[in-house]
């Protein structure tokens, strides 16, 4: 991986040896959970044949969050800002997929391994957020505007796709194609995105535009999520193109072009930001 990826080191002070100690913890932990995921036949025995394909998805975008998250934590360890967006966009997309793994998938030998994680990636988060934070510099202009229109656009088109499937169930009283799929009583991912993530996305991507502080110091956090959860979703999407199915060819590759253009953003926003 490009150094320069994250931004350029020096821009702020080394963190807490605790964090990255915990970020480590939180990778070894992940791996095995997610590599016991895509060997075993055990973790998802009570699931849906679609649920079980959506899980492994995620546990192949999960592994591709640990290799982000030990470089990006070596990079921060470095004196990287840059890099510390990375890894806060990491610990989120983390955050994300294991509230779905702790309330989505049944009770078995993981279930306190998905909490831990959880619980760690919280704190880590909760820890990294309290932390002294030096004045910085952050993109104007083009890198401005693209990035923060990729995140307005990101949530706009996911929020129209959950939509287009909720409105119609709830008006018809029918339960959703993909939540009877899934085999699941409701979807924590259309909780999630649509009350949460989606919503926040428009909210970064506009404050960004305006120059507000908030908005500036979270669109490489909200982008890299972005990344690392598309990802995750067209890894499901092949493995259940590997039965058989191809009904998900077109919003596949919808989602492909939300990744590049959220990856471009990330990386082009971030080597931009400099010490004030």
């Amino acid at each position: 991986m490009d150094p320069n990826t994250f931004g350029s080191d020096a821009s702020a002070p080394p963190h807490s040896r605790l964090l990255i100690g915990m970020s480590l913890v939180i990778a070894v932990l992940v791996t095995v959970a997610s590599v016991l995921g895509l060997v075993a036949s055990w973790p998802y025995q009570e699931e849906t044949e679609n649920w079980v394909l959506q899980a492994r998805g995620q546990d192949i975008g999960n592994l591709l969050a640990v290799v982000v998250l030990v470089v990006s934590a070596v990079r921060m360890r470095a004196g990287s800002f840059g890099a510390a967006q990375w890894w806060t966009g990491t610990l989120l997309y983390l955050l994300y997929a294991y509230i779905v793994y702790a309330f989505a998938v049944h009770f078995g030998r993981l279930f306190l391994v998905y909490v831990a994680i959880l619980g760690l990636v919280f704190f880590t988060l909760v820890m990294a957020l309290s932390s002294k934070e030096r004045a910085f510099v952050y993109p104007s202009g083009p890198t401005r505007l693209f990035a923060a229109w990729v995140l307005i656009g990101t949530g706009a088109l996911f929020a129209l796709l959950w939509l287009s499937e909720l409105v119609p169930a709830t008006v018809t009283g029918q339960v959703p194609p993909s939540l009877a799929a899934a085999g699941l009583i409701v979807s924590p991912i259309h909780v999630i995105d649509l009350s949460v993530v989606l919503p926040g996305m428009i909210v970064i991507g506009v404050l960004a535009l305006r120059g507000n502080k908030t908005g500036l110091v979270l669109t490489v956090p909200a982008l890299v999520f972005s990344v690392l959860m598309g990802s995750s979703i067209i890894a499901a999407m092949l493995l259940i193109a590997a039965t058989g199915e191809i009904d998900g060819l077109i919003p596949m590759v919808m989602v492909a072009v939300v990744v590049v253009a959220s990856l471009v953003a990330a990386i082009a926003y971030a080597r931009k930001m400099h010490v004030a």
